[in-house]
């Protein structure tokens, strides 16, 4: 993968005190989805519950077994139900997690996993103490149909933000009568009435059309996530606020919680995931020390994304002209994308900006590199675990959004926090390699308005997670009442 999707400087942990440890706690079943940026920060909430005594159950398929190593390292008490991925014809064999086929993927990989209702429910039927509980990815609203069945409840956990679930449960509540033809979709029932491009519209929205069941599917899931008995938000009230009580406006109730930066708490605390084992980890780092504080510039786009031939030398060109240090994490692609210009930086490149610039191929200790005091800022894609990542740094965003979430993401930065820049916008956009130089430059000069809030929404994100903050007390409170369905 191209970036780690881990942890940052280390927090106080929440408190992992609750109340009675025996064996009579409930047993929570907990689903994550096989995406890295959807499964590490539900990986990190059940470490956060296993320490308060929870009993936990977590399913997941073989390949996507050894994701959990570090956390059944940490709590040996959690269990796992392994059940082989269902086979689905628009999925190459072997493959069961999304990072194999891109954010295309999703759509097949959601539909391949609903075949595991009827093998669940056998498994709970059979179970001596089975779960009072499910908690599942947002990606996986069919489990609702399956909590009902068994007479439970089932949580629905989101890796997304609040801003977004709040914008697709107006969207898909309004699917039929939705306006595709329309070039900007308003959306007045929302916190601020935001309005956004038809083309910036979350991707998992985008793909619907009403016609195709699999899209139906699609839709029913969705919505039955605020049909649920609650959720839970890998995010905190600083940040999202206005749109976790919106959220239980709309949802009738307060089972709404946001228990975020997950990060912050998580099985390593303030360690990256990923690939640990790079001497040129250890040279970058090193070439980071030399560096005046916040003079470099960090740039990296996710797992998903690989760059098309035009992009990557706009960047490239845009990178130059800025004569900023920076360090740029590459995604390589196949060999046919390679052959096509995708991830491949332009020739001389590297030699002109040597003693200046770094260039990563794969992956990255991004936690540390963030939180080096050298690093000035985040040239990102805004998905919301690299968002956090960059908020606990205290790094000053320049956004890129391409899919996904990531819209939505970039206009809660930039223009309701004012933590962020907008440097482009769009998967196909290439940036102007002048204006980008410019922008890069203002971004990195000086003590802007933006830095500084950034670094106050940074203590923020920490204070949430201590002892007596939102996050940890919204925390307490999901495990309470998970508690009394016991």
């Amino acid at each position: 993968m191209a970036c780690s999707d881990a942890k940052n400087t280390t927090a106080t942990a929440m408190s992992s005190s609750s109340g009675d440890t025996s064996s009579r706690l409930p047993h929570i079943l907990v689903f994550p989805y096989p995406a890295q940026g959807h499964m590490l920060p539900l990986l990190d909430l059940t470490h956060q519950l296993s320490l308060r005594g929870l009993s936990i159950t977590i399913l997941v398929t073989p390949k996507n077994l050894p994701t959990l190593t570090p956390l059944l390292s940490a709590q040996p008490s959690i269990q796992t139900l392994v059940l082989p991925f269902p086979p689905n014809p628009n999925i190459p064999q072997g493959v069961e997690n999304v990072k194999d086929l891109g954010f295309g993927g999703n759509l097949p990989i959601m539909v391949a996993l609903r075949d595991l209702y009827d093998p669940i429910l056998q498994w709970f039927r059979s179970h001596p103490s089975p779960p009072v509980a499910i908690i599942s990815d947002f990606f996986l609203g069919w489990t609702l149909k399956l909590a009902h069945q068994l007479g439970i409840p089932r949580i629905a956990f989101y890796s997304s933000g609040a801003f977004l679930a709040t914008v697709l449960e107006y969207l898909w509540r309004n699917a039929p009568t939705f306006p595709h033809d329309q070039p900007v979709v308003h959306l007045p029932d929302l916190p601020r009435s935001p309005s956004l491009k038809q083309e910036h519209l979350p991707s998992v929205f985008r793909v619907f059309k009403e016609s195709n069941p699999e899209k139906e599917f699609l839709r029913d899931g969705m919505l039955a996530n605020t049909s649920s008995w609650g959720c839970i938000f890998n995010s905190f009230s600083e940040l999202e606020g206005e749109y976790l009580d919106h959220l239980k406006r709309v949802m009738g109730h307060p089972r709404v919680y946001a228990v975020g930066p997950l990060s912050l708490v998580g099985i390593n605390e303030g360690a990256d995931r990923g690939n640990p084992d790079s001497d040129f980890a250890t040279h970058v780092l090193t070439w980071l020390d030399g560096c005046p504080d916040g003079s470099v510039l960090y740039v990296c786009f996710g797992s998903q994304k690989l760059l098309n031939k035009q992009q990557m030398e706009a960047l490239a060109s845009g990178l130059e002209k800025s004569l900023i240090r920076f360090v740029w994490v590459v995604k390589t692609g196949t060999t046919q994308q390679v052959e096509e210009g995708y991830g491949v930086v332009p020739d001389g490149f590297e030699k002109r900006v040597e003693g200046r610039g770094i260039i990563l191929k794969g992956w990255a200790p991004q936690v540390t590199i963030l939180s080096h005091r050298a690093v000035g800022g985040f040239l990102s894609h805004c998905g919301l675990n690299s968002v956090l990542e960059g908020i606990v740094s205290g790094t000053m965003i320049l956004g890129w959004p391409m899919e996904a979430d990531q819209f939505v993401n970039a206009r809660l930065l930039v223009e309701y926090m004012g933590v962020a820049v907008r440097v482009c916008e769009g998967a196909n956009s290439v940036p102007d390699p002048a204006e980008l130089g410019r922008v890069i430059v203002e971004s990195l000069s000086g003590d802007s308005a933006k830095k500084v809030k950034a670094k106050e929404l940074r203590d923020k994100a920490f204070e949430a997670v201590r002892d007596g903050g939102s996050s940890s007390s919204d925390l307490d409170g999901l495990v309470k009442e998970l508690g009394q369905l016991h």
